[in-house]
């Protein structure tokens, strides 16, 4: 039966799985599958409006179409351009005005604008002048507080006249609704112990109201009129500022976790749910006829028993089976039967173990920061979310930093997060390469964890990538041992290693371990006999043609084996002994599986004991990966290769497989320190196979150079002012141009503007190499229709 390669994979010298099963198609996590609550048969009936859980305001959020890297859940397009400045001769009118009408108002200069208080408090207390002197307080308290609560009425709507928000709104920009809380916080403040005080007599309005009962000498009254006159003093000065400052959903969004004002996100408090049917309600189910399955569904959104990668696995099994209408029954069954545990990754995962950073798993896309408010980026997309997703990894991304500028962190563990999210829905296979406790995430987060060197490792790497073919074995092979080699041409190597490994694989049915690898390069007299006398014996004349031709190079000067026989010995050490096993009871892990099945594998290089074997090993993975993406027939899957630290790892031939990759469904993300690197004649290349780049701060402006070239020119508007004398003809003239230069210490010029149209780059060597700020990146997308976007600096996450 065909195993795809997997089968064995658990053990790195023939052991089962823990599962003790016989060997399956699909690895089981590395690490314990954790604990499920007991299934719950969904209910009947769809749960009325309003108990939505968390994870149906999540699924119903809209997430419309937007340009590459736009975080699109809950996504609000911007104006295209600026709004203009305002104009600050209506406010300034506007305060001129109030203030006048303050002032006419405290001369008493605008006749019946107190004959209302003078009605309410009684004419015999007023004379033509005002208030008589002998006026009681509760009189002279509430004149007080008219004249103030009128002279505020006029303030706000001289405010709403002249447009004083609109110009606070233009000048703070991203802050506007954290400076209007922080101000409206204050005034509120401010007013409420103004209040307090005979300044702005309320409470003392308040409690002359109430003086029957204040001075009643019932305590239970006195009290009650007391507190009763403090709480309406409150809610008068508080609620019209909180009502006006939108107070409320200041709070909702502190609640949520986010700053004021800022669009929701992922992980907080969801959208509005965008116009037409809820997708929480399965509507392409209840279309397709299968009600049932879309009752039931709907029903586990609402309780909660779905998360977010139940309901895309489920919309992905459900995408496959509308095609066959042979399926359609097997599809509704088995929902009715498992409900939220339908077609459930072969893991049983249904989640990550921890999710660093935001995610969107409809979308496939992960959240890595926001574009920064920068006049370099466009207007639109300042402030907006900045997200990696399949349709742009695709194209392949590479990372450029120097350690410690947070590559691994906030660019390289999101995208393997969000690669294992879509694995568990099916939609993917990621295959995670770096060092030792470089992290990449727990071992329970991975099907498959491949520890080179490491004696309690369950799982072994296969050198030959799980081929059968030597040419194709010794290709990848080559590429590994001998790719970063300069003076020493791969198709050279490769056919060496040819002419060993097919007389090997026809006499013992299986490719050499490392150390009989080692002993054939080197050209030993015994073993290459014993395998002369086999091919002999068994008649296999043309591979026994390959071993003399082997022979005959052997030695000569431009032999490759005794440079392969040095770059395996590295491989052929005490660390390493049980590890690369090929014999009968050896079950290797091979990369082949990847294109089959959705698995999440990492592979843990020994980079710290031993460094030169970790180059070679991280050049063979990108080699097989290359290959076996290129192989597959099913491309369903998409397959992606995140490789956290590819020094001395990228070669011509993988530079060329790169650029294949985005038209077999897989991608590729390496991080490199500098493109230093890289051999100097592949900088151009590497720059051009890959759709994504990715700057951040600390490069040398040699490498800010390649990235400027990469990343092109743009037209841009410049505006040049040129200061001319003026020569004045006329006498009276002249003296006044001299008395104006005695004043002021400058000749009398003129500004002569150009405005005209240049060619510049998008970002220069200089800029990229000193004016990133920490926690900043330049990135520039690509997508694999072909749509662009202009490398814009981010704002990282984290």
């Amino acid at each position: 039966m065909e195993n795809d390669g997997t089968h064995g994979a658990w053990g790195t010298r023939g052991a089962q799985p823990p599962d003790a099963r016989a060997g399956g198609s699909v690895p089981r996590p590395a690490g314990p599958p954790p604990a499920y609550p007991p299934r719950v048969p969904p209910p009947a009936h769809t749960p009325p409006p309003g108990t939505a859980s968390p994870t149906a305001d999540w699924f119903n959020a809209p997430r419309p179409e937007a340009g590459p890297g736009v975080w699109r859940y809950g996504f609000v397009p911007r104006a295209a351009e600026r709004p203009p400045r305002p104009s600050l001769v209506g406010p300034a009118a506007t305060l001129v005005l109030w203030l006048l009408l303050w002032l006419l108002l405290s001369a008493r200069a605008v006749p019946y604008v107190f004959k209302p208080i003078e009605i309410i408090t009684g004419p015999e207390w007023w004379t033509l002048g005002g208030l008589r002197d002998d006026a009681p307080g509760l009189v002279v308290d509430s004149t007080t507080l008219y004249y103030e609560v009128l002279v505020l009425i006029l303030g706000f709507y001289a405010a709403r006249v002249g447009g004083w928000a609109h110009v606070l709104r233009y000048f703070a920009g991203e802050r506007y609704e954290r400076l209007r809380l922080t101000l409206s916080v204050a005034a509120a403040v401010v007013l409420l112990w103004l209040a307090w005080t005979p300044k702005v007599p309320l409470l003392l309005v308040l409690m002359g109201s109430a003086q029957d009962w204040l001075l009643s000498g019932d305590r239970l009254k006195a009290t009650v009129a007391a507190y009763t006159c403090y709480a309406l003093t409150t809610a008068i000065v508080v609620w019209p500022i909180a009502r006006a400052a939108h107070w409320g959903d200041a709070l909702r969004d502190l609640r949520a976790g986010r700053a004021p004002g800022r669009p929701p996100v992922a992980d907080g408090t969801a959208p509005a749910p965008a116009d037409g049917p809820l997708r929480s309600q399965w509507p392409e189910l209840r279309a397709a006829g299968a009600a049932d399955a879309a009752e039931a569904l709907t029903a586990a959104v609402h309780a909660g028993r779905l998360n977010d990668v139940d309901c895309v696995r489920v919309g992905h099994a459900w995408t496959g089976a509308r095609g066959r209408p042979d399926r359609l029954a097997s599809f509704t069954e088995t929902v009715l039967r498992q409900g939220a545990d339908a077609f459930l990754h072969p893991s049983g995962l249904r989640d990550v173990p921890r999710r660093t950073a935001t995610h969107d798993p409809l979308t496939g896309q992960v959240r890595i920061g926001e574009c920064a408010d920068d006049p370099r980026n466009p207007y639109p997309r300042r402030g907006s979310g900045m997200a990696l997703e399949p349709a742009s990894l695709g194209t392949s991304l590479l990372v450029v930093g120097p350690p410690g500028s947070g590559k691994t962190e906030r660019v390289v563990r999101p995208v393997v997060e969000a690669l294992a999210l879509r694995a568990l829905t099916g939609q993917a296979a990621v295959l995670a390469v770096g060092a030792a406790g470089g992290g990449l995430g727990p071992d329970d987060a991975y099907d498959v964890v491949i520890r080179i060197g490491d004696p309690a490792s369950l799982h072994d790497f296969d050198l030959y990538g799980g081929t059968t073919d030597p040419d194709e074995a010794a290709t990848a092979l080559a590429e590994g041992l001998a790719g970063d080699i300069p003076t020493l041409e791969t198709r050279r190597a490769a056919t060496a290693l040819g002419q060993l490994l097919g007389p090997f694989r026809t006499v013992h049915g299986r490719f050499p371990s490392v150390p009989e690898l080692r002993e054939l390069l080197e050209g030993s007299a015994a073993a290459l006999g014993a395998l002369r006398e086999a091919l002999a014996a068994g008649g296999h004349q043309a591979m026994l043609r390959e071993l003399e031709a082997r022979a005959r190079q052997a030695g000569g000067g431009a032999d490759p084996a005794a440079v392969l026989a040095d770059r395996i010995a590295t491989l052929d050490r005490p660390a390493f002994a049980g590890f690369f096993a090929t014999g009968e009871d050896a079950r290797p892990f091979s990369l082949r599986s990847l294109g089959r099945h959705p698995l999440r594998v990492r592979v843990d290089l020994p980079e710290r004991a031993h460094a030169e074997a970790s180059r070679i090993l991280a050049r063979l993975v990108l080699a097989q990966f290359n290959a076996v993406t290129a192989a597959r027939t099913d491309r369903a899957l998409f397959v992606c290769l995140v490789l956290d630290d590819a020094t001395h790892a990228v070669t011509a031939e993988t530079v060329r497989g790169i650029r294949r990759l985005r038209s077999v469904n897989a991608g590729a993300v390496l991080a490199l320190r500098t493109l230093d690197d890289v051999p100097e004649g592949l900088h151009t290349a590497l720059l051009g196979a890959f759709g994504c780049t990715m700057a951040f701060p600390g490069l040398t402006t040699w490498d800010g150079k390649r990235f400027a070239e990469a990343w092109g020119k743009e037209w841009v508007e410049v505006r040049e002012v040129a200061q001319h004398g003026v020569f004045a003809d006329q006498p009276l003239t002249r003296a006044l141009h001299s008395l104006r230069k005695m004043a002021t210490g400058k000749a009398v010029t003129t500004d002569a503007v150009t405005v005209r149209q240049v060619e510049r780059e998008r970002w220069s060597a200089s800029a990229l190499a000193y004016e990133l700020p920490h926690g900043h990146a330049v990135l520039s997308l690509t997508t694999v229709a072909g749509e662009h976007m202009p490398p814009l600096l981010v704002r990282l996450a984290g």
